[in-house]
């Protein structure tokens, strides 16, 4: 059972929602903000996010993180980090604000959530996300190539801080035994067919991925969600939102995140060649790593399988359904035909 449906357990995602926002305005004093100032949830999935605007004051984006996803040392890497891109790439990240104490991860409850959450205020950022419905994204793709070769650059040679954290994008935490998001097998409509099929999927990806291997050039510090929906434009200037799922794993598994969800549309190679001529600007990948690109898009699949599996209450789940999961078997059987 996930920890919003437990001991502070809401009954339905109407309630939820209610009990967050109740949270999140009565928390807004922490950051000395009056708890009356409009607070509007822009996004709600892994964490709930809001947009804050203070009389008087710039914009702000509080993040109401979900209980049990991160510690609070994982929260304080991931800022880690994004600082030291700002500072080191030029690429903009939303700088974490402190709080009156000084801390910039607080910790806040309610009477109807006791238990509490994390929670981390941000700068609001200018910017204008690509849209996602343009006939052509040639474009803000070559932008998330380029942005993405940026941030592996500097994984490379950042020295991480003591005690970094972060979470782990391998076979073993998407795939099993310890699954980030669970156990793909529990995707809505997992019927027998589609199970033996991706059931072979997984063996195949485990074996390629074990011969791939894990140098330090290949397998490092991720952004692990650098979708258009994270990317903003302004004035030339290219920026990067929502760190929440950085962690360790491939690189070639963030080429694969620019297609979350949408795997199966006819544009997708037009659309990683994009990618790659952007990445290409920045920093080279060998012909190798670009012919095993489709095996991180499926890995990154069986991903999203578990995720909608352990998220069935959220408006995104809920709109992919058991379509997701036909055509998850459909893509993986085209996959095998090729690598299997």
């Amino acid at each position: 059972m996930r920890d919003d449906q437990m001991a502070d357990d809401p009954s339905t995602q109407d309630e939820l929602v209610e009990r967050l926002h109740e949270l999140a305005r009565g928390s807004l004093p922490l950051w000395g903000i009056d708890p009356t100032a409009p607070c509007r949830l822009v996004n709600l999935s892994e964490n709930a996010t809001y947009l804050v605007e203070p009389d008087g004051a710039e914009k702000v984006v509080l993040r109401l993180h979900r209980e049990g996803y991160h510690s609070t040392n994982a929260i304080a890497s991931e800022l880690a980090w994004m600082d030291a891109i700002e500072r080191d790439t030029g690429v903009v990240t939303p700088t974490a604000i402190p709080g009156k104490d000084g801390r910039r991860i607080q910790h806040g409850r309610s009477r109807r959530l006791p238990r509490g959450r994390h929670m981390v205020l941000f700068e609001f950022i200018e910017g204008r996300e690509p849209d996602e419905t343009e006939d052509d994204l040639t474009l803000p793709f070559a932008q998330l190539g380029e942005v993405s070769a940026t941030l592996h650059e500097h994984a490379i040679v950042w020295p991480r801080p003591a005690g970094f954290e972060r979470l782990t994008w391998d076979d073993a935490h998407i795939l099993g035994p310890t699954p980030n998001w669970g156990d793909w097998r529990d995707a809505p409509a997992m019927d027998r067919a589609a199970r033996e099929v991706l059931e072979r999927l997984e063996a195949t990806i485990r074996r390629r991925l074990a011969a791939f291997g894990r140098d330090p050039s290949r397998y490092n510090l991720v952004h692990a969600d650098i979708r258009l929906a994270n990317l903003l434009v302004h004035e030339g200037s290219t920026r990067v939102i929502d760190f929440d799922d950085s962690g360790i794993g491939w690189f070639l598994y963030d080429v694969a995140t620019t297609v979350s969800f949408i795997e199966d549309h006819p544009k997708v190679p037009e659309w990683i060649d994009a990618w790659l001529e952007g990445y290409g600007r920045i920093r080279r990948l060998a012909k190798a790593e670009i012919d095993e690109i489709p095996t991180f898009v499926m890995l990154r699949r069986m991903a999203l399988l578990a995720w909608i599996g352990s998220h069935a209450e959220t408006d995104l789940a809920k709109a992919q359904g058991p379509e997701y999961t036909r055509v998850s078997a459909e893509l993986a059987e085209a996959y095998l035909a090729t690598f299997g």
